[in-house]
């Protein structure tokens, strides 16, 4: 399994309040580049969404869950079917009648990962984010890199954030935006060292 996490970013790594929902006073930035940058598929998710489960934080759950059960499109299908977890220390419950297949996470969100055998994908959330960027669990960032300079706002890697090395695995323009995917680079084990109790 693998844990993926998606976010709309500008050039300067803000990640804060890209729709406007929280009326911050630069929100929405996201969305001033029209429809072709944000609709659909962009981050490429497929039948990750298909097989995997989505874990939210509850800002984000909330927000989605008044923006996806009204939609149709064959995107909206798949946000509406997956599996989705709610990490959130003041719902008391997730209700399914509001957004489908939505279940309140009973624990806390790093031993839920850890736990996991299906593909995890992280949208928005950072507070979720946080917690599994500083446990070493994020194996795949897919982001949506807008062309703006914010200059203040939450950050996915703040300066005194842990240390990561990643490798680029895709980059393409979609509309205003450019789409990247960086996975975790690969760890070497032990160094062998002959004539120690290395060799085998």
């Amino acid at each position: 399994m693998s844990v993926i996490v998606i976010e709309f970013i500008t050039l300067d790594g803000i990640v804060s309040d890209p729709d406007g929902s929280a009326g911050t006073p630069l929100g929405g930035w996201a969305f001033r580049h029209g429809p072709e940058a944000v609709a659909g598929d962009k981050f490429r998710l497929g039948r990750t969404l298909d097989e995997g489960v989505l874990l939210l934080g509850r800002a984000t759950w909330q927000l989605f869950s008044r923006l996806w059960p009204g939609r149709d499109d064959p995107f909206a299908a798949r946000m509406n079917a997956v599996p989705k977890l709610v990490a959130s220390r003041t719902l008391t419950h997730a209700d399914t009648s509001v957004w489908a297949n939505s279940r309140l996470l009973d624990g806390d969100p790093v031993d839920a990962v850890k736990r996991e055998r299906r593909d995890v994908v992280i949208t928005g959330s950072l507070s979720v984010v946080d917690r599994l960027m500083a446990a070493d669990l994020v194996d795949e960032y897919r982001l949506l890199t807008f062309p703006t300079v914010l200059g203040t706002g939450r950050r996915l890697f703040p300066i005194d954030g842990p240390h990561a090395e990643l490798e680029c695995l895709a980059a393409e323009q979609a509309g205003a935006a450019v789409f990247v995917r960086y996975r975790r680079a690969a760890r070497g084990g032990p160094r062998e060292v002959p004539g120690t109790l290395n060799e085998r």
